[in-house]
């Protein structure tokens, strides 16, 4: 399934600020969310939870 630069839900990929490489794929909703997602969840590399901004 292509993905439209116009859905509403795209899919995007969270990256680790522990600068690990960790990351979570996610999606969320551009209408409702439109700046850049910041989520608190498990980074397994530093073994703590750490904050996963999204990338572009």
């Amino acid at each position: 399934m292509a993905s439209r630069t116009t859905d509403p839900r795209p899919v995007i990929t969270l990256r680790s600020t522990a600068g690990t490489g960790a990351s979570y794929v996610t999606r969320k909703n551009r209408r409702n969310d439109p700046e850049r997602m910041v989520l608190r969840k498990y980074d397994p590399v530093v073994r703590r939870h750490v904050d996963f901004r999204e990338e572009r």
